[in-house]
C-alpha cells in the first residue's frame, strides 16, 4: 500500500508542520526514539493510546504491559487500527507495525509477549498520544 492509500493523507511539509521533529524521524521514516525517553512508558492511567499522526485510537491502557525494553508495549491493538508488514531493513526480518489510518510507524511487533496473545507490540512511545478516560 502506498501512503497515498491510506484514508488520511498529508503531503510531506504538512506533516512537518503537524509533528515534532522527533516525531517525524520516528512515524513518518520509519526511526527508533531512544529507549526510556518517552514519558508514555510510565503511563498508569486508564484511557486509550492514540496515533500521534492522525489521532485514531490504537490501544487500550488495560493491554499495556511493562517489557522491560524501554519502550510502550501492548498484547494487541483495537481491532482494524494498526496494520503490519514485513520489515527487512537493518540486515534483520522484523514485522513492522503502522497505524492503518494514517500509515506511520508506529514501532514492530514480536513473538514474546505475555498470554493470551503472545505479543509483543513495541510501540515508539513519540508516535503516541494518551486519552485518559
Amino acid at each position: 500500500m502506498t501512503m497515498s492509500e491510506f484514508p488520511f493523507t498529508l503531503s510531506d511539509d504538512q506533516w512537518r508542520q503537524r509533528l515534532t521533529p522527533e516525531q517525524y524521524q520516528v512515524m513518518r521514516q520509519h526511526g527508533t526514539e531512544r529507549p526510556g525517553s518517552c514519558a508514555l512508558l510510565h503511563e498508569k492511567r486508564t484511557g486509550v493510546f492514540a496515533c500521534a499522526g492522525c489521532e485514531q485510537d490504537l490501544f487500550p491502557s488495560k493491554l499495556k504491559f511493562e517489557s522491560g525494553t524501554g519502550w510502550p508495549s501492548f498484547n494487541d491493538p483495537i481491532p482494524g487500527s494498526v496494520e503490519t508488514h514485513t520489515d527487512r531493513s537493518h540486515g534483520m526480518v522484523r514485522t513492522e507495525a503502522h497505524c492503518s489510518q494514517c500509515g506511520s510507524h508506529l514501532g514492530h511487533v514480536f513473538p514474546d509477549g505475555p498470554p493470551p496473545t503472545g505479543l509483543r507490540y513495541c510501540i515508539n512511545g513519540v508516535a503516541l498520544t494518551f486519552k485518559p478516560e
